[in-house]
């Protein structure tokens, strides 16, 4: 029997992506003249701030956008306000730095309109231990760290609609609750696509919960659960047609690789950066909600319509 041929696939709006790619290093998506930038008073005790909220998360966003140090950052965003003609005063390291703890961030996601297909992945961010070519010329001299990511994502928009940071040693299937929490309860979800790691009980009654369906396979060694609960007869089911039909054809019927997104998100994620620059975990969580925000920042300047030919 001869090979199947690879499937092509071809960009439809090649142009408006194209420009959309351009607009995405344009000082004008970022900066505006008209944002709130020193701190209103709020007649509580002591010293109040100085700046706004939106002020520190510009300067943290450059910081992320330009990969800039923290003191870098203070002199590209003083040459932007006098280029702009703005006398305003500019945050200084340590003020960036001690506001980067508590700064609250918005992912500035869209909210799906037919319904939400969310898909779910994990990926690492390496806080602190050596490259990988010293490690792998000279082995590594001390533990490497690394702080965990959980993201989920629209299949439709791209955009990252939850985020939650742990530590290296939390599991994916115990964050999926939370991960579904920061999606509105007046908002429908239709489907939650994950991997193997998902297949837990407490997922499928998370899922279930939402009324959504679960696009996540059993794991190789599952077994039918007998015990009845939320979510329990849908994974059953799921086992079955497995079983019956292969896991290659479920993974097609059930439209299983559309989750490959998840992927290619992660690896937009780590184009900021491998490592985190952050030392502590609160600030870690900003600067990675940051790159979040980025990243949906960049889908909603445009995104390619690819369509299979052959």
């Amino acid at each position: 029997m001869p090979k199947p041929l690879k499937p092509r696939y071809r960009t439809t709006n090649w142009s408006e992506y194209n420009s959309s790619l351009k607009r995405r290093g344009s000082l004008d998506v970022w900066f505006d003249a008209e944002m709130v930038w020193l701190s209103a008073p709020c007649g509580r005790l002591g010293r109040p701030q100085r700046f706004s909220d939106t002020a520190i998360e510009f300067c943290l966003t450059m910081k992320a956008l330009f990969g800039l140090p923290l003191r870098q950052v203070t002199g590209f965003v003083a040459s932007l306000l006098k280029l702009a003609g703005l006398d305003w005063p500019v945050p200084d390291y340590t003020t960036l730095c001690r506001r980067q703890t508590t700064l609250p961030v918005d992912l500035g996601d869209r909210r799906s309109c037919g319904g939400l297909h969310l898909l779910v992945d994990s990926t690492g961010i390496k806080m602190m231990g050596e490259g990988e070519w010293k490690r792998r010329k000279h082995g590594a001299s001390y533990r490497r760290q690394w702080r965990k990511v959980h993201l989920g994502i629209d299949a439709d928009t791209l955009d990252i609609r939850a985020i939650e940071v742990t530590t290296n040693g939390t599991g994916d299937a115990p964050v999926l609750p939370d991960l579904l929490a920061q999606i509105s309860d007046d908002e429908r979800i239709l489907a939650v696509g994950g991997d193997g790691a998902y297949d837990t009980r407490n997922c499928h009654a998370a899922i279930a919960a939402r009324k959504a369906d679960a696009v996540i396979p059993v794991r190789r060694n599952g077994r039918h659960w007998t015990k009845d609960g939320p979510g329990v007869e849908a994974r059953n089911e799921t086992l079955r047609a497995t079983k019956s039909l292969g896991r290659a054809i479920w993974k097609k019927w059930s439209d299983y690789h559309r989750r490959s997104l998840a992927e290619t998100k992660m690896s937009c994620f780590k184009r900021f950066g491998q490592c985190v620059c952050a030392k502590t975990f609160d600030r870690q969580i900003t600067e990675l909600k940051i790159r979040a925000k980025l990243l949906n920042c960049f889908s909603q300047i445009g995104t390619p319509i690819t369509v299979r030919i052959s």
